[in-house]
């Protein structure tokens, strides 16, 4: 369990703007490796920031080779007996795991937000999903049924399903506790031990997970974290030849580099990667919702999330209304400390990134028109703040229509037709998610469908469905999870032919040969 050099009493936030300090924050973030926790085999730490006054407030485990040995062999002499409970079974420590999930609700938000600089307000909604997503899959593995298949009264085939094993967790610096439900929760549903490593800049909120689940029931070693590094504790848990499956959430980069590696041994992988998703207005669009939409997609998470509208393609006749509105509600948008209650967009979580962030801001001067933000709101001197900030008239090749940027950063463009709307809406090498907002229904599901994109919604943000697939298209991922695909990704499913009727076999060699 984590364990704290000395517990910081709560406390407000000062007068130069520090953040204020959760009670209950670690001195130090160890590794959880068969149920016990565990500094790094060599003795190695990492320093935590939080992002407001990127001062460290705990020390975290540097994990290696060594240490992703100890957990994987942990997660293998689990794996016999998790994966032999029936579904019943293991459903109900997962209901135990979304009950502990929930009575600490506050705690958790209040973690996420100091480590990461999300508003107080969003950290909550992250700790309700994480809960959901367990009492979710515990309903899916109770409710799951195995395939047969009769043919006529000579044969039948039947499915089996069996967990494949140790499963690779790795998972990003944003919403990280929800984001880490979204793939334990699925794994050991499925009768899966894992290692899960979270990402080294806010590994705060997962120093709680070895409490709950404690508390839950779940048995030693099958789940096991290691921090650290990526090109340490993540390339040892990508390389080791006991893991056999690997989940990833991150950047494109990063996931190609992964699947390069584990294609030697034939891995099975799972990638959800990067995205810059279109949001196509039609001038019939229901404007003051397209609009509560738009601003809410791409600047809440600070915009720091892969499904972000990041491209809003607007049609000419409502463009210049559009981009002006857009830009005095980006102008209004609430910055601020991640603790108080008002905030709407805080801080970015990590000065790397938010150095990242603003060269993309000088470079969208250079290429577009910048019509709000592009600069740290004057009252917050420190930290790493930026005012929401929309471009417009961004051509279509320019870097900030066409990369990532994962921040509150928003490029505007338009288009004079459907065709056009569909061409710029897939001239990017990215394909995660893709909004349009229309009142001619038949068109949107035209646009829908030409779309180049795993997801699409139609009239409405982001709302998420947890028995839909999730994933991406080109350079936004590989595979899907989410519902019955993410048992399909952590099992294995085995045909077994049974003969019923008589064997006719030709009997190739019984004839004598004269």
């Amino acid at each position: 369990m984590t364990t704290s050099t000395q517990a910081t009493p709560e406390a407000a936030a000062d007068p130069a703007g520090a953040p204020a300090r959760p009670a209950g924050l670690p001195g130090a973030i160890l590794h959880w490796i068969g149920g016990a926790a565990a500094p790094s085999a060599d003795g190695r730490v990492l320093d935590v920031a939080d992002p407001v006054s990127n001062t460290p407030y705990a020390t975290l485990a540097a994990g290696g080779a060594g240490d992703v040995e100890r957990a994987v062999a942990a997660a293998r002499a689990a794996f016999p007996a998790w994966a032999a409970l029936g579904n019943r079974e293991r459903a109900t420590v997962l209901n135990r795991i979304a009950d502990a999930v929930e009575a600490r609700e506050e705690e958790l938000a209040a973690f996420e937000s100091f480590d990461t600089g999300l508003p107080i307000t969003q950290a909550r909604g992250q700790a309700r999903r994480a809960a959901e997503n367990f009492r979710y899959f515990a309903d899916v593995v109770v409710a799951l049924g195995e395939e047969a298949f009769r043919v006529g009264s000579q044969q039948l085939n039947y499915v089996v399903r069996t967990p494949v094993g140790v499963a690779g967790l790795i998972t990003p610096w944003n919403t990280p506790f929800m984001l880490e439900s979204w793939k334990l929760a699925p794994a050991i549903a499925s009768g899966c031990t894992l290692v899960l490593k979270p990402a080294e800049w806010t590994p705060l909120s997962a120093s709680l997970w070895p409490q709950i689940l404690t508390e839950a029931g779940v048995p030693a070693g099958v789940v096991n974290i290691v921090h650290g590094l990526g090109p340490e504790a993540g390339q040892a848990l990508v390389d080791h030849p006991d893991v056999p499956i690997l989940s990833f959430t991150g950047s494109t980069a990063t996931g190609r580099h992964i699947v390069r590696c584990s294609a030697n041994r034939l891995k099975t992988v799972s990638m959800e990667l990067g995205g810059k998703s279109p949001v196509v207005v039609f001038a019939d669009a229901d404007v003051e919702a397209a609009l509560d939409s738009v601003v809410f997609g791409v600047f809440s998470l600070n915009g720091e999330r892969c499904t972000a509208g990041s491209r809003v393609l607007v049609e000419r006749p409502l463009y210049e209304e559009f981009t002006r509105r857009l830009a005095e509600r980006a102008e209004r948008v609430r910055v601020g400390l991640p603790g108080d209650p008002a905030t709407e967009v805080g801080a970015l979580v990590h000065p790397e990134h938010y150095r990242r962030v603003l060269d993309y801001v000088e470079t969208g001067r250079t290429e577009a028109r910048l019509v709000a933000g592009g600069g740290r709101p004057e009252h917050l001197p420190e930290g790493n703040y930026l005012r929401p900030t929309v471009f417009a008239d961004v051509p279509r090749d320019a870097r900030i229509f066409q990369e990532e940027i994962f921040g509150p950063v928003v490029a505007v463009a338009p288009f004079d037709d459907e065709h056009e709307a569909i061409d710029l809406a897939n001239a990017t090498e990215y394909g995660l998610a893709a909004y349009v907002w229309t009142s001619d229904l038949k068109r949107g599901h035209r646009v829908a469908h030409a779309v180049e994109s795993g997801m699409v919604w139609i009239n409405s943000h982001n709302v998420r469905d947890l028995r839909t697939p999730f994933g991406g298209v080109k350079a936004s991922g590989l595979g899907r999870e989410g519902g019955a695909h993410s048992i399909d990704f952590y099992t294995e499913s085995k045909i077994v032919h049974v003969m019923l009727g008589e064997v006719h076999t030709p009997r190739f060699g019984a004839d004598e040969q004269h």
